[in-house]
This record gives structure tokens, C-alpha cells and sequence, in this order.
């Protein structure tokens, strides 16, 4: 009797402006099964203020409902649940304050992604459940709060953007009290429209064999549209004309009565159909198909690469590497003894090995990007463009935690870098950039045969052994060291240099 293939769980959840949906799935003989999808609207857009603050009214139903979907997903473990924040936690400034609590209430980090990963996300989805992968598509999904619209084809990316205009948005906008005329609706598409303008005339110019459109608005359009037989299939100008005439005949979401049109949608759906009408006609769009995936089925095929160990986070840095003209020999030399610092320190300093591992190894892989910019400063310069570039697979807290890797990472550092990070994150984060910066050290002369050390540290106190007569033979190291020890300790970390007799050629701690 063949032995049974290993299963496994994993979990995505998208913490949209409008609505929270959540997907499990079943990995099996290494296919991936969508066991389970759950959905609440939060109206989470809605819940901010003029001065951008998510309010407590706001604040709370997001947490219940994170509450109710941690229940069902507590049992799986945290490297296989991954939590996004889309728009709403971008603008709001006190996302630091909710994303606190709402790690508290699911049980799993919550991290806010870009508009672009958002994008990136959204196209995964679509790809992964979409049964014709032939030809060019342009792809776009109407959130509570942006617009993501997408280019691809098969599983490549050719453009991607994210607008600053959703169904929740422009509604509150342009549709406050609910009431619907053609004053209004003209005002909205005209707004849609200029948010539009930045990307239509490359868009055309690329083209597209067909549309496809994801998430509520579409799929709430989708619905009237076939209950009221307006469209043999999907989407047209045409149909979407006759909604918008229904909805301005009814003059208010409290008198819509349309077939097809469920409750729930009531409050957003204005601000939808106008976004949805200047896509037809400012992108010359003529036929929108609804696509069953959207960002929280890419959400969950990138967690299961990174699962599967293909993780685009690794691609993305290899990208960078060969587009800055990185020396990738000096980086892996860095990542070797930084990994083999880590596998010394991590016990004593109660180091997850495998998250900090990664960090490091891309911080090592980047830690020479600024030098396309300037010698002079290029720690400040790599932390900027890592700071401020798109990267595919990481999230906005990632960035800024590699930032401050490459920016302390040589010279006197500087402890105001670390208030870019989530403060719970900062005391581990200062022993990793510790590391970072001993790893540095150790391989300043680029010899491709690293320094054979040992590690030992106890508290903010880290011995450093090496062979005796070693520290001798290598005087710029030692004097690297020495220097580093005086930089640490306005850290608060002591660095003893050491000599031992003792073999060292294997990573085994002191």
C-alpha cells in the first residue's frame, strides 16, 4: 500500500476597504484545494475619518470579524497564514494602533501591502482560476478604496497600477445620503475619469484580447445584468448604460428595488457603476468578463510558493542584483557568515531562525545596491532605494526592515532609523543588525575564503573567536573589528575579539 501523501493547510485573508474575505486551502501530493471562503463586509473605507482615522465604531467590526475568522483558522501554523492590508490601512494613520489589536484578535501578523502588490496579488488570482490563459488581458478590480488594473499574459506582468478611486470612496463622494441623480453620476465618471488619464493612453497603446474584471462591484454588476437578461455574457457598455439609468430612476439606495442587486451592496453600488462606465469608455473597453479569483486566492498561491519554496521575495532580489550590477560573490559572502552567525546566536538570543534567516540573506543580497548611486554614504543610499522601489513579494514592513538593515549596516549607527519599524520589532531587529554588521566586517577584503570564527554571545555581550596568531595574519580586520566593537557599544552591545586554539572550521557554537 503506497504511503499516503503529507497534508497540509494554508490561509489567506484580505483586509479590503469594503469587505474581509478569507481562503483556506488543502495542500495534497502538492496540489493545492480550496477547502473554504469566507466573506464580511466591514465597510472598513467607510470607517474613516476626515483626519484619516479609522474610528472606534470602525475599528471594532473589523475586529470581530477577525475575531470570528481567527477561530477558524487557529489551528494553522503562522508561516502558513498570511494576513494583507489594502487601502484603507495605507491612508489611515492610525493603522499602527489597529494592526496591534488586530494581531491580537486573529492570532497571525497582519502586514499592509503597496498598490502595485496588490496588483501583482490581484493578477495571480485571476491567472490561477482563470480556464483560458491565452492572450494578452487587461484586468482590473474595483476595491472599497483603489482601482487596480493589470496588463498581463499567462503569469507575466507587463504594466500595473493602482488608482486612487474605489466603490466606497467615490460613493461617499459623490452619492452622500444615499441619493442617486445624473448631475452626480456625470460628476463621479468625470472624476473617474481623470484618475484615468495617467494610464489609458498606455494601456491602448499595449492592448488586449479580452477583459476581466474581479471582486464585489463586478460581480454585483455581473449578477443585474443576467437577472435582467441585459447580456448574453458578461458584461457590456450597453447593459451597464441601462443600470445606470435604473439606479438614477430610483433617486435613492432606500427605494432600489433591482433584480439581482443584493442588500448588501446597496450603499457602494453607485460608486462602482460610475467607476465601471469611464473604464468603458475612457479605456474603449467593450466587453467585461468576472473573473472567480481576485486578491485573496493570489494571496494564498503566493503563500503556497513560498511554501514550496519559490518564493518571488528570492526572484525579486535577484532582479535587483542584476539590475544594479551588484557583486553577487561578495553578497553570498556576506549571507554565509551571517547566516552562520545567526545559527550561533539565535538560541541564546531566542532568534526565529527561519524568518530572520531570510531578512538577512536579502539584506546580504542588497547590501551593495547604493553603490550604483555613490560610494560616499551608500548604506543611506541602498536604504532609500529599497525604501522607495517596488518590490514584488514584499510587503511595506518588509521594505522598511531591510532599509534599516542597509542603513546600519557599516559607519556609526544611527538609533533614530530604528523608529521606521513597528516598535515591538525593534530589539530583535538591533541584534540582527548587529549581525549584519560583524558579517560585513569579516568579509571587507573580499577574500572568497571567509574568516573561520566563533560565536558566543550572553545578553547585549558577544565574544568573537578566531584562531590564534589569526588576528595577527589579518591587521585591516582587526582594525574593522576594533572599530566596530566602539560603534556597538553606543548601541549597548559589548564585542570581544578572542583566540582560541580550538578548531573553528565548522559553525559550532563557543
Amino acid at each position: 500500500m503506497a504511503e499516503e501523501a503529507h497534508v497540509e493547510f494554508a490561509a489567506a485573508l484580505d483586509l479590503g476597504s469594503n469587505s474581509f474575505h478569507m481562503i483556506i486551502g488543502r495542500l495534497h501530493g502538492g496540489q493545492l484545494h480550496v477547502i473554504d471562503k469566507l466573506r464580511e463586509r466591514v465597510r472598513f473605507a467607510a470607517g474613516l475619518d476626515d483626519q484619516l482615522l479609522i474610528t472606534d465604531e470602525a475599528m471594532e467590526r473589523a475586529l470581530s470579524c477577525l475575531e470570528r475568522f481567527g477561530q477558524r483558522i487557529g489551528q494553522i501554523e503562522d508561516l502558513r497564514v498570511r494576513v494583507v492590508g489594502t487601502n484603507t490601512l495605507r491612508q489611515a494613520k492610525n493603522s499602527r494602533e489597529f494592526m496591534y489589536r488586530a494581531r491580537a484578535a486573529i492570532g497571525y501578523p497582519i502586514e499592509i501591502i503597496s498598490g502595485r502588490e496588490e496588483a501583482r496579488l490581484i493578477y495571480l488570482g485571476v491567472a490561477q482560476t482563470s480556464q483560458d490563459d491565452h492572450g494578452r488581458r487587461l484586468v482590473f478590480d474595483i476595491g472599497g478604496g483603489s482601482t487596480e488594473f493589470i496588463i498581463g499574459e499567462n503569469f507575466d506582468i507587463t504594466e500595473a497600477d493602482s488608482l486612487f478611486m474605489g466603490c466606497v470612496s467615490f460613493t461617499q463622494r459623490f452619492f452622500g445620503g444615499g441619493v442617486i441623480t445624473a448631475d452626480r453620476f456625470a460628476e463621479a465618471q468625470v472624476a473617474a475619469g481623470i484618475e484615468l488619464q495617467s494610464i489609458a493612453r498606455p494601456y491602448r497603446k499595449i492592448g488586449w484580447e479580452r477583459v476581466i474584471g474581479c471582486s464585489g462591484t463586478i460581480h454585483a454588476v455581473d449578477a443585474i445584468v443576467r437577472a435582467n437578461e441585459w447580456s448574453e455574457e458578461g458584461i457590456t457598455h450597453k447593459s451597464l448604460k441601462k443600470l445606470r439609468k435604473m439606479l438614477i430612476a430610483q433617486e435613492s439606495v432606500d427605494k432600489f428595488d433591482i433584480p439581482g442587486l443584493q442588500p448588501d451592496r446597496h450603499a457602494v453600488i453607485a460608486g462602482g457603476v460610475a467607476i465601471l462606465m469611464a473604464i468603458f469608455e475612457d479605456l474603449r473597453v467593450e466587453l467585461i468578463l468576472p473573473s472567480p479569483g481576485a486578491l485573496r486566492e493570489g494571496v494564498l498561491y503566493d503563500l503556497v510558493g513560498r511554501i514550496k519554496q519559490e518564493d518571488v521575495r528570492d526572484r525579486t532580489i535577484r532582479w535587483f542584483q542584476e539590475h544594479y550590477h551588484i557583486d553577487v560573490e561578495q553578497a553570498q559572502r556576506v549571507n554565509d557568515s551571517a547566516l552562520t552567525l545567526l545559527e550561533f546566536a539565535a538560541a541564546s538570543w531566542e532568534i526565529d531562525v527561519q524568518r530572520c534567516g531570510s531578512l538577512l540573506s536579502w539584506a546580504a543580497g542588497l547590501f551593495e545596491i547604493g553603490l550604483a548611486i555613490s560610494h560616499t554614504g551608500y548604506h543611506k543610499h541602498g536604504a532609500y532605494l529599497v525604501s522607495y522601489s517596488y518590490m514584488a513579494g514584499f510587503s511595506r514592513g518588509e521594505q522598511r526592515t531591510l532599509a534599516v538593515l542597509l542603513a546600519g549596516h557599516r559607519r556609526k549607527l544611527r538609533i533614530e532609523i530604528f523608529d521606521a519599524v513597528d516598535p515591538k520589532k525593534v530589539t530583535i531587529l538591533k541584534k540582527l543588525c548587529v549581525l549584519f554588521r560583524l558579517a560585513v566586517c569579516l568579509n571587507r577584503s573580499r577574500d572568497p575564503k571567509p574568516p573561520p570564527f566563533a560565536l558566543k554571545v550572553k545578553k547585549e555581550r558577544l565574544k568573537l573567536s578566531f584562531p590564534k596568531g589569526w588576528q595577527t595574519e589579518h591587521p585591516l580586520t582587526l582594525a574593522e573589528l576594533e572599530q566596530e566593537a566602539a560603534y556597538l557599544e553606543l548601541l549597548g552591545f559589548e564585542l570581544v575579539l578572542h583566540s582560541t586554539s580550538r578548531d573553528l572550521s565548522l559553525p559550532t557554537p563557543a
